[in-house]
């Protein structure tokens, strides 16, 4: 059986930009929760990609769910897809590639392989999964999920849930929480800037950041 559930309210492009301009990284400073497994990575590394979670559970080597919601995605969703534990199947390849393009979806998380590389950098189609494989799923008919409550890398996602991914990782955010999240990355990538321009003047990160009196302030007897 296949539960499809209602396509999720999308975030604005106003969010979806705002948060595109953040890094993972910076991000990671000062959230430690809301990060998908570091072992899903990016296969084209220069993307830099945020939109709606869009999610699937598909059903060990069975893609026909993937192929559904291919088809009726929109501009401005990325799929998040649970392999349900399956670490063995390619569920997406270069033919998916091109659907999922001209439907124009984002991006797609994959906890699990993909194949077609090539194909898949060809098309620009920016892509997070755990590493190529040769083995495909099939047409199987075995049931799965779309828009219900997903795991991926460890990390609880829910279908309109915003997601922001780089070249660092992926991270989920409610909606409600980009704001806050996109102000405090914004500011802390700004005085980054004013910090490097002081770096390459000459002065000493250790000074700059504090860290010298930290470690001089707490030294163990000679």
């Amino acid at each position: 059986m296949y539960t499809v559930k209602d396509m999720p309210q999308q975030i604005s492009k106003e969010m979806a930009a705002k948060l595109a301009t953040c890094e993972t990284a910076t991000i990671g400073h000062f959230l430690h929760d809301v990060f998908v497994d570091r072992e899903i990575r990016a296969v084209l590394p220069s993307k830099r990609i945020a939109g709606t979670a869009v999610t699937l559970r598909l059903a060990g080597p069975d893609s026909a769910l993937l192929h559904y919601a291919v088809s009726i995605a929109r501009p401005g969703d990325i799929l998040i897809i649970d392999r349900a534990g399956d670490d063995k199947h390619a569920c997406w390849g270069g033919v998916v590639t091109h659907a999922a393009k001209k439907a124009g979806v984002l991006a797609a998380v994959i906890d699990g392989p993909a194949t077609d590389f090539e194909e898949i950098r060809a098309q620009d189609m920016p892509m997070w999964c755990r590493g190529p494989a040769p083995i495909t799923t099939k047409l199987l008919g075995l049931g799965g999920g779309m828009n219900i409550p997903v795991s991926v890398g460890g990390q609880s996602v829910e279908p309109g849930d915003a997601v922001l991914c780089d070249e660092s990782g992926v991270i989920v955010l409610k909606p409600h929480q980009v704001d806050a999240v996109a102000e405090r990355a914004l500011g802390m990538q700004q005085r980054e800037i004013g910090l490097l321009e002081k770096i390459h003047a000459g002065e000493k990160l250790a000074d700059l950041s504090g860290a010298r009196k930290m470690v001089e302030d707490n030294l163990a007897p000679v």
